[in-house]
């Protein structure tokens, strides 16, 4: 009789990656995956533990597990935050950080004897995934080297580790011939990809390839598959990619954190890359690459913001017309060194500075979507309903950005590309007819 194991993959696209990890291990030893508290004899919890709010549903699902089933193991971001995981709930079976395979393993193995012999191949092509089978996140490297005051990340995750090029490739490559349309590359520091290993020449398929993330980039554009870059620090060489784009070779698509745009708050924040000119950097980019897509995410009310720097970041906002934004009001996080700065912000004016620079940014990104009205896009359908297809374009990410609506889906499936013209458009997101 197989043995069961319940599931829980709480926090980003970086820990959904650990967890297609765990779960491909755990089916290539015999385990049985399932979906309910009752039917599993453990259950792991993968958790996040970033902002508060994180740490509280990780927390809140722990304690569910616990009382629905009884035998946990906690991995995950919250694992590296101290004994916070025993100290509220005691019976946990073990606790572990992220990126944490072989402990999670070891205490499956512990509570729950390995039912197969682990070289017996049990898997899909491609692992066991998380996401719809056309789209799979790729992570490329482990932790960060930055130390920006208000994020703990590299405490829980450590300092950088590039995977090997070759091995990136390799699953890159294994995943495309398993059906994935779509690569989502992530990690902490996508920019940095191979600073840890001065950038070494590996090998794929008897090539070689410099670890480097243009290179990386480059070599993935020959499997075919719409190459996606998120966490992308401006620096530089970053402008190595966008011929890649222009070319059609990787998607016209940038995920830059820039958090803010006065130069006071960056240094405050110690932000890499803070003296660059991003205006003039955008600019740029859309000069190579007129079709590029440029998302990002901004802090508001970090401790001694004043209004004067509020509204430089809304100027900013203004000249840079950004495609996408995502936005957060500070909040205090536990072990992040940006507590101990003066000039807290109160609570209610970083709420009012949030919703200002997202009526801003509403505005802003609606009209770029009206400007699509009348041309033509590629999309990627991710489902299907008595209603129509649901895609996204190459502007889109999946869970984060906008989708495009289909009304007339003819013979379409979930993973296919279809060619659409752009008939209506709201604050969000497109509406299609098939051509």
């Amino acid at each position: 009789m197989s043995k069961r194991v319940g599931f829980v993959s709480l926090g980003c696209p970086k820990a959904t990656f650990d967890s297609e990890r765990i779960l491909s291990q755990l089916r290539a030893e015999g385990y049985e995956i399932t979906p309910s508290y009752e039917d599993a004899e453990l259950v792991v919890v993968n958790t996040c533990g970033f902002i508060d709010d994180a740490v509280e549903e990780s927390l809140d699902t722990i304690g569910e597990a616990l009382a629905e089933n009884g035998k946990v193991i906690v991995t995950g971001c919250l694992g590296a935050k101290g004994d916070i995981v025993r100290q509220t709930h005691p019976g946990v079976l073990a606790v572990s950080g992220p990126e944490a395979l072989d402990e999670v393993m070891d205490a499956v193995h512990e509570h729950l004897a390995r039912p197969h012999d682990p070289y017996t191949d049990l898997l899909p092509p491609g692992g066991i995934k998380l996401t719809p089978r056309h789209y799979a996140y790729l992570k490329i490297s482990e932790g960060c080297n930055h130390k920006c005051t208000f994020c703990i990340i590299p405490g829980m995750r450590g300092k950088l580790v590039s995977r090997p090029v070759g091995d990136v490739l390799s699953e890159a490559e294994s995943l495309v011939n398993a059906g994935v349309k779509e690569l989502l590359i992530i990690s902490q520091d996508t920019s940095a990809y191979g600073v840890d290993v001065k950038y070494k020449t590996g090998f794929w398929n008897g090539r070689p390839v410099k670890t480097r993330i243009t290179e990386l980039a480059d070599a993935m554009s020959s499997l075919g598959a719409w190459i996606r870059l998120h966490y992308v620090y401006p620096y530089p060489h970053v402008d190595e990619l966008i011929p890649l784009m222009a070319e059609g070779k990787i998607l016209p698509y940038l995920d830059v954190p820039l958090q803010h745009a006065n130069a006071r708050i960056l240094k405050a924040m110690k932000r890499p890359a803070s003296g660059e000119d991003n205006l003039a950097r955008i600019r740029h980019w859309r000069d190579i690459c007129p079709e590029i897509t440029i998302r990002s995410t901004f802090i508001v009310g970090f401790p001694g913001e004043t209004e004067q720097e509020f509204e430089e970041l809304l100027e900013f906002l203004d000249v840079a017309q950004l495609d996408r934004v995502g936005c957060f009001a500070y909040s205090p996080v536990e072990g992040a060194r940006a507590n101990e700065l003066a000039d807290a912000v109160p609570a209610e004016i970083r709420e009012a500075r949030l919703e200002r620079l997202m009526l801003l940014q509403e505005a802003i990104s609606g009209q770029k979507l009206k400007n699509k009205i009348g041309t033509t896009q590629m999309v990627l359908v991710d489902s299907i309903d008595a209603e129509g297809a649901i895609a996204r374009s190459m502007a889109d990410a999946p869970e984060i950005d906008g989708l495009v609506y289909i009304n007339d889906t003819g013979s379409l499936e979930i993973g296919d590309f279809a060619e659409v013209e752009i008939v209506a458009a709201d604050k969000h997101d497109l509406y299609a007819r098939l051509i």
